[in-house]
């Protein structure tokens, strides 16, 4: 039996580690509006008698005439990598016997607001949320004032008090970049998304500066674009594919990447011959191209898994908490090997 400190209140997450179970079949357990075996139903009962555990009957109460429904915002559809996640969501949820309502943002702040708004017109139970900005959201701050439990996917806030579920985004810049020095490559340049729209994507750029410094290089240039339709102008396309072009570049998404693969094909240059790529996402098609993609790889899947079930902890009461994942650099054909 495990112990805790005597000051401290027993959690859901007590109960389940308690129990040998997962959070959300303690849900289901507790809430009895879900079919679960007797035999593990007892195994819950006595975790809860043991660990003297009171359900937060008072959140519930605040939170009358929700549903058991949980509210899903990401960026894009468009993009595999948020369609993934969606999907781990949605699996996490089926077992808990909730279901899932689904919007997106096209990346624009206002309609963010009003994507959340209207989850909120549906009496959701939480949310599971990528927005532009976590440490700088008023959307968030009205959410956190309304006592609306939510928990952040993708987004990495440097603000304790906003739950999330990701990866380590600064550290997977770098070690991107890293890869590219490895490589041999010395003029390096980023193709990053919008900051504005994506705070994942400075924190990208953040881990691409830090290695340049590491290795006492000086970037090429930073091109910001947009990520569903990116659309490049002459200067920049004149900037990747003339004789100063950097060898070697950092995108910010494996999308991105795949676009300016296109346009350097198009120019008549050869990637990595001519000019090295590393993506960030870990997209399949990406293993489908020629060359194939070296990417950073999220587990996008369980990134959403993991995100719903810390949901029904703070539901019940859970602090907020920052789950950090891992990720790997996966190699392809537009990376070189190392020297």
């Amino acid at each position: 039996m495990r112990t805790r400190a005597a000051s401290s209140k027993p959690t859901i997450r007590d109960v389940a580690a308690e129990a040998g179970v997962s959070i959300a079949t303690v849900s289901r357990a507790l809430n009895g509006r879900a079919p679960i075996a007797s035999e593990t139903a007892k195994k819950v009962q006595a975790a809860v008698q043991a660990l003297g555990f009171r359900a937060n009957r008072t959140g519930r109460e605040l939170r009358a005439g929700t549903s058991r429904t949980v509210g899903v915002l990401v960026p894009s559809l468009a993009n595999p990598v948020f369609a993934e996640s969606v999907a781990g969501i949605q699996d996490a949820a089926r077992e808990a016997g909730w279901s899932v309502l689904i919007a997106s943002s096209a990346y624009e702040a206002e309609r963010e607001n009003q994507a959340i708004e209207h989850l909120l017109s549906h009496r959701v139970g939480g949310l599971v949320l990528t927005v532009a900005d976590a440490d700088r959201s008023a959307t968030l701050d009205g959410l956190d004032r309304e006592g609306m439990p939510y928990v952040l996917v993708y987004n990495q806030p440097d603000r304790a008090d906003r739950s999330s579920a990701t990866i380590d985004n600064i550290a997977a810049g770098r070690d991107a970049t890293r890869a590219l020095i490895a490589a041999g490559r010395t003029r390096l340049a980023m193709v990053a998304g919008r900051f504005a729209a994506s705070d994942r994507s400075k924190q990208r750029y953040r881990g691409f500066g830090e290695a340049l410094a590491e290795a006492g290089l000086s970037q090429v240039a930073l091109i910001e674009l947009g990520f569903d339709a990116p659309e490049v102008d002459g200067p920049t396309r004149r900037l990747l594919t003339g004789p100063d072009r950097p060898t070697g570049l950092f995108c910010s998404t494996d999308l991105l990447a795949l676009r300016v693969m296109a346009l350097l094909r198009e120019a008549g240059l050869r990637v990595p011959d001519d000019v090295a790529i590393v993506g960030f996402d870990g997209i399949p098609v990406g293993r489908l191209t020629a060359p194939s993609l070296a990417t950073i790889a999220q587990p996008s899947h369980e990134m959403g898994r993991r995100a719903f079930l810390h949901l029904l902890a703070r539901i019940e009461g859970a602090a907020p908490e920052r789950i950090l994942l891992p990720y790997e650099l996966r190699p392809g054909g537009s990376l070189p090997p190392g020297r």
